[in-house]
């Protein structure tokens, strides 16, 4: 891959996923493409932050306040950004309505009772979850908080194979969708693993974000055949379901 390829993918990555200041000096589809490939940095560069602060406020105030910490940090670094998805196509999937109904619904700025109730399960799951990982230690809670940042980026380059269309033109979601080879994503997921299971000195987490991807994999499927393709809001929703399925993981396991 060469410079002039790979930096605009990290800027339209960064760019795009995160409330850094980065300029984005390509917007295409390789670019797109190319973002959602690194989108693992993302998570990175994000996990980090967000598990310092939960390490810090646990450290001071108790393995629930770290817990806290932690997911606001990530919500804030992003926007909200995924959980505006994930409640978007909690309102889609739970209308019941034909696709393009359901699309409209999606893309409405309101959020109705499925997505409200799926947001407040999903929240209160992650900061369930990180208490207990916080409650071993700060540095478990950390890792916890990293691996579920890299797990729900590694989704995004899976939700953007070439084989998976866009459920209508325009937007984020046509701009990456069908962008990403197999190759890459299973290599995004496998240095991924390694570098969690490095850092954690326990294959806990590589486990972690390897079964994480099953769960987004399961709801993209579940969109493909609803929806027809991907949008935005899917991909958010992607990686919102595999971060806390990372987490799951890790709190049900040793």
């Amino acid at each position: 891959m060469d410079r002039q390829l790979r930096l605009p993918g990290l800027r339209f990555a960064f760019g795009t996923l995160s409330v850094l200041r980065v300029r984005v000096t390509r917007w295409d589809r390789v670019a797109g493409g190319r973002a959602m490939a690194v989108a693992p940095l993302v998570g990175l560069v994000l996990g980090a932050l967000a598990a310092g602060l939960g390490a810090l406020a646990c450290w001071r105030g108790g393995p629930l306040l770290g817990a806290v910490a932690a997911v606001a940090a990530s919500a804030a670094l992003t926007r909200g950004l995924h959980l505006d998805g994930l409640a978007d196509v909690a309102d889609g999937l739970g209308s019941g309505k034909p696709a393009e109904d359901a699309l409209r619904i999606m893309k409405q700025s309101d959020i109705g009772p499925f997505g409200v109730l799926t947001l407040l399960l999903v929240l209160l799951a992650q900061i369930a979850c990180l208490t207990g990982q916080f409650a071993h230690s700060e540095w478990r809670g950390a890792l916890a908080v990293l691996t579920a940042a890299m797990a729900g980026r590694c989704a995004l380059a899976w939700g953007c194979l070439r084989p998976v269309p866009a459920a209508r033109p325009g937007g984020l979601g046509a701009m990456v969708a069908a962008s990403v080879a197999v190759p890459t994503a299973l290599a995004g997921t496998l240095l991924s693993a390694l570098a969690l299971a490095l850092l954690g000195l326990h294959p806990r987490y590589a486990v972690a974000l390897t079964l994480s991807q099953l769960a987004a994999a399961a709801l993209l499927l579940r969109c493909l055949r609803r929806f027809g393709g991907v949008t935005g809001d899917v991909l958010g929703a992607l990686v919102e379901t595999a971060a806390l399925a990372a987490l799951l993981v890790l709190a049900l396991g040793p």
